[in-house]
């Protein structure tokens, strides 16, 4: 994940450089303390970048540019790290402000609705594309680098090397946001647990069949029971681990992409047709048009319904206590504290917090306990299915912030992550 962060962000927060009192050496210490030998590019290369960034920004020096995201670890590193490092090579400050990802979304909203520039930039989630397109207040990516922003768009930019695009897409083949981070979701599990050998015994024993990663929902229920209660390390653990808080990641939690993964929606991807992953229906002009099964959508049927009941369930009678008061950002970390055995699906934005030295999930060489796999599937669904689910906090830029400053952000995304910060 930093890996891939250092991708646009370095390259967003650097290619602002341009004031007076900014220059190489400044360039040359960051690369020398958090790129060191992560780059796929020479470091003759990479500083030939950097000067590419400085030169491209110097119309804007002196300005005080601000922008905003949700407070998750990938975030806290641009904000904490590469933040200070732009202001240290350009002289220009940015401020990075961490807000809960409801609170984002609040703020786009507002500045949507007003025109007032709150933010000159937004990490925003993929899942607004639609919002984006329809409405026609976010700048065409597509469109700005190829005319107003050419200017301040990195000649070297390779935009099929960026993971998530298709995700910020919208149905008018124009790039709407730019990649930033990923929230992929995928099956977490204790790879030391599955492989113990009493565990391994004593679950054929009971179940008939070996314990291994699950591919659909009744063997991730087995697994689930087996583990909860189970003492292990001289702790009972949990078989399963879920949040249930009244908080907007409530809603996501369903939509990222519980209903889908029961069997909910079409088969196609990266969304279902007619009807989507979420059981919204959309008209020949990718417009909604119902998401009940009344209006032609799926968002109340069988396959629904099986899923919010498995969550009761589930989190219920074998996850953690705690987890029914925890929203999104506090139950992502608690795998990491070593007392549960598998979650069905599991964001890969908390990768960081689960490979910290010293935790009870990590080895002594620094190695995880853990793994991940593909996310099991309910009875509903067919192959063909979207299974699991990915978007992608992307950079947005309104057409209410001013051509200038959003000049001053264009000319940071720049960087491609392969072959520059892989």
């Amino acid at each position: 994940m930093r890996r891939h962060l250092l991708t646009t962000t370095a390259g967003m927060l650097l290619a602002l450089a341009g004031t007076a009192y900014a220059g190489m050496d400044d360039a040359k210490t960051f690369l020398d303390k958090e790129i060191g030998d992560l780059s796929t590019l020479p470091r003759a290369d990479q500083e030939k970048e950097m000067q590419w960034f400085i030169d491209a920004a110097k119309p804007f020096a002196g300005m005080d540019i601000k922008v905003v995201s949700e407070t998750l670890t990938t975030h806290e590193y641009e904000s904490k790290v590469l933040a200070p490092a732009f202001t240290a090579i350009t002289g220009i400050k940015i401020t990075h402000d961490l807000i809960g990802e409801g609170d984002v979304v609040e703020k786009l909203q507002t500045q949507m609705q007003s025109g007032e520039n709150i933010y000159d930039a937004y990490v925003n989630d993929s899942d607004l594309i639609g919002t984006h397109w329809r409405y026609q207040q976010a700048r065409s990516l597509t469109d700005w680098m190829e005319k107003d922003g050419k200017d301040v768009t990195n000649p070297g930019l390779d935009l099929k090397d960026f993971i998530g695009t298709s995700f910020t897409t919208a149905p008018d083949k124009k790039l709407y946001q730019l990649p930033d981070q990923q929230f992929a979701n995928l099956y977490w599990f204790r790879y030391d647990w599955f492989n113990d050998a009493k565990n391994k015994a004593d679950f054929k024993a009971k179940y008939g069949y070996d314990l291994g990663v699950p591919v659909n929902w009744s063997a991730y229920e087995d697994i689930a029971e087996f583990f909860t209660g189970r003492e292990i390390g001289g702790k009972k653990v949990f078989g399963h681990m879920d949040y249930g808080k009244k908080d907007p990641s409530l809603g996501w939690r369903f939509t990222d992409a519980w209903l889908s993964m029961a069997g909910n929606g079409d088969k196609g991807l990266p969304n279902g047709l007619p009807v989507d992953e979420w059981g919204i229906k959309v008209d020949e002009k990718s417009r909604p048009v119902g998401s009940c099964v009344a209006r032609g959508g799926d968002t109340n049927g069988p396959a629904s319904v099986y899923a919010i009941q498995k969550y009761l369930d589930w989190i219920k009678a074998y996850a953690p206590p705690a987890a029914q008061g925890m929203n999104f950002s506090e139950s992502g970390p608690v795998p990491a504290q070593g007392e549960v055995a598998q979650q069905i699906f599991w964001y890969t934005a908390f990768t960081a917090d689960a490979v910290k030295k010293g935790l009870p999930v990590v080895n002594e060489d620094g190695t995880p306990k853990w793994r991940m796999a593909p996310s099991p599937h309910g009875v509903y669904w067919k192959d063909g299915m979207k299974l699991g689910y990915q978007d992608v906090g992307s950079w947005t830029l309104m057409k209410s912030t001013p051509e200038k400053r959003a000049k001053a952000h264009g000319s940071t995304r720049s960087s491609s992550p392969r072959k520059r910060w892989t």
